[in-house]
């Protein structure tokens, strides 16, 4: 959000800009969120009758996020306040937002939205009746919670707003619209007389729209065909929760209906409209603003929320969008395990406790990020940025110059641009390594109780990585084309390997860990979830050209793999080709692979 406040050379400050900010933040529930990972069977041999014998498949649950608070709800609110207020800066006049909770912290954060946007600004608590009792069996000593709350604010009192209408229960018993006129169509009656005007019932009587009873009172005809429906007030009870088979059911924790958002959506963003969700789980808001034609702005903390989201945009045949890449969560989660007040240098200091490295002197380590272990030099990258080729320069220079110098150097980094793989070959030094920070140790930490009942169980594993076969590039040039039209190429795709993560290194149980190694083992290109070519990578912003996502069985029919080979046809052009291939594996973690090939 400050990002988009500030702006840069190619894309201008969004102060003001965005129409409806809808959010859906972690409630203070206490839980960890989990996310299932559906692979291939292991078994696909055939019996002695020739028959095709297929295990069933391989489901594994993965960490998604914890919604736990070191200090309880005051953690909570310090770190939804300063967000609010970064809203209230990116919302335009006629903008609205809406924040959905529930009970745990709910209406602590409405005194909270009272401060920032105004009392005045408060519009409607709405109640989202879910229809499913929570945490409260029929026969306890409560009631059972079985709705939540969306608290509505705007930024000015001219805010955009078009009431919402929901058809016509006809089997309600309050339900006016009861009569058939003699070619079938239903009304109403209603008595006019107190709400119009004699001018405006002598109209009606022309068109014959009075009714008289027996009494001779009047009453005015309205046809149910020529009204939006029923306006919908602040209790929501027509949307109900995603059940097991509903078709946009991803199998992700929270994940909140499409209706829920078209509702939001189209009553409080003009068309052509910015949209923004700043907690963006499975992807929802943006899924139905795309099927809107509204723009749209969305984001999340972790890897597996961000893959979801991308594979299902690209899944609905979205317009192109951009995906960007700016961090990961363990600045939050830092600040949920040791407190509001810690510096980056501590959690250094624990990283470097852990790998079983002794810091540096202050007056060498003012970063309190460097550390050695015998001859050999430990830096821990920052976790709110992401470690690429300037920090791996960076590592080799304080190798070489620190304290006279060591015999190697070892990164260690909790996030990583997709070319760091390419960027350590290309560097091609042997005195060089770069290592993973386990994405969930802090999350460890806080449920193991401290740094020393964690030492020595804490595994640091080698990157993830791609390898591809060499590219076939065929032009009108190259004999024996056989392209279709004269003045398209072809390229030939095909990957060859992706060694993923230690499963240690995945915050996963002991049996999960070992599905995992069992699927790593015999089919390692199973763990892909999404890749995608871009023929002339410039180094900076990735074009994808062709895609393929597990669950897309237009190539292959194979819901749980993707194809492993791609054949673009595209404009020749004489040049050598950057082709980067981009992967995404089942657990949201990127590599990519780069190569250049000859006309």
């Amino acid at each position: 959000m400050a990002a988009l406040l500030a702006g840069d050379e190619q894309t201008p400050s969004l102060r003001g800009k965005i129409d409806l900010i809808y959010i859906d933040p972690p409630f203070d529930s206490k839980a960890d969120y989990r996310t299932k990972v559906i692979l291939p069977s292991l078994a696909r041999g055939k019996n002695s009758q020739s028959m095709e014998l297929e295990q069933k498949p391989t489901v594994i649950e993965q960490f998604a996020y914890s919604d736990t608070w070191a200090d309880g709800t005051a953690s909570y609110l310090a770190m939804i306040t300063p967000r609010l207020i970064l809203m209230r800066e990116l919302l335009s006049d006629r903008g609205s937002i809406y924040v959905h909770l529930d009970w745990h912290v709910g209406h602590y954060v409405k005194i909270v939205l009272d401060e920032v946007f105004g009392r005045d600004a408060f519009k409607n608590e709405i109640i989202w009746k879910s229809g499913v009792v929570k945490g409260a069996k029929t026969t306890s000593n409560k009631y059972g919670r079985v709705c939540d709350s969306v608290f509505f604010y705007t930024k000015m009192d001219a805010y955009f707003f078009k009431t919402p209408f929901k058809p016509v229960d006809l089997s309600d018993p309050n339900n006016k619209f009861k009569f058939k006129d003699e070619n079938g169509r239903i009304y109403s009656r209603d008595n006019p007389l107190g709400d119009y005007s004699d001018d405006m019932i002598e109209k009606f009587k022309k068109e014959g729209r009075i009714y008289y009873t027996n009494t001779g009172k009047m009453q005015l005809i309205r046809y149910l065909d020529e009204i939006e429906g029923k306006a919908v007030g602040n209790l929501w009870d027509d949307i109900h929760v995603i059940n097991q088979v509903a078709k946009e059911r991803l199998d992700y924790a929270t994940q909140k209906p499409e209706k829920l958002l078209d509702r939001i959506i189209q009553a409080s963003c003009p068309e052509n409209g910015l949209v923004a969700d700043f907690f963006g789980g499975s992807g929802t808001t943006a899924a139905v603003a795309e099927k809107l034609d509204r723009n749209w702005i969305i984001s999340d903390l972790g890897k597996p929320a961000c893959m979801i989201m991308r594979k299902r945009l690209i899944d609905q045949n979205a317009q192109p969008f951009l995906y960007q890449a700016i961090g990961d969560y363990q600045v939050e989660a830092a600040k949920s395990t040791l407190g509001r007040k810690f510096r980056i240098g501590e959690l250094s200091q624990i990283v470097l406790s852990l790998y079983g490295a002794l810091p540096l002197p202050p007056e060498e380590n003012p970063g309190r990020n460097l550390g050695r272990i015998g001859k050999i030099l430990i830096l821990v990258d920052s976790p709110n940025k992401m470690t690429g080729l300037p920090t791996l320069k960076k590592a080799i220079a304080l190798r070489d110059s620190v304290m006279g110098g060591w015999d190697k150097v070892i990164v260690l980094g909790w996030n990583f641009t997709p070319s760091i793989g390419h960027d350590i070959q290309a560097l091609n030094d042997e005195r060089l390594e770069v290592l993973v920070i386990p994405p969930d140790l802090l999350d460890r930490l806080k449920k193991k109780g401290g740094v020393e009942k964690m030492k020595g169980s804490v595994r640091f594993s080698s990157l993830q990585y791609l390898t591809i076969k060499p590219v076939i590039r065929k032009s009108p040039l190259t004999p024996l084309y056989q392209g279709g039209n004269s003045a398209d190429e072809t390229l030939t795709v095909e990957l060859d390997n992706y060694v993923l993560l230690s499963p240690d290194a995945i915050n996963l149980d002991e049996a999960n860990r070992e599905k995992l190694q069992a699927v790593m083992n015999a089919e390692p290109l199973a763990l892909i979830e999404y890749w995608a070519v871009d023929p002339n990578y410039d180094g900076e912003v990735f074009r994808s050209v062709w895609q393929d996502y597990r669950g897309n069985t237009e190539n292959d029919g194979d819901p749980l793999r993707v194809v492993t080979k791609a054949v673009l046809q595209i404009p020749y052009q004489p040049e050598t080709r950057r082709v980067c291939v981009r992967v995404v594996d089942v657990f949201g973690f990127e590599a990519e692979a780069i190569t250049e090939v000859q006309p």
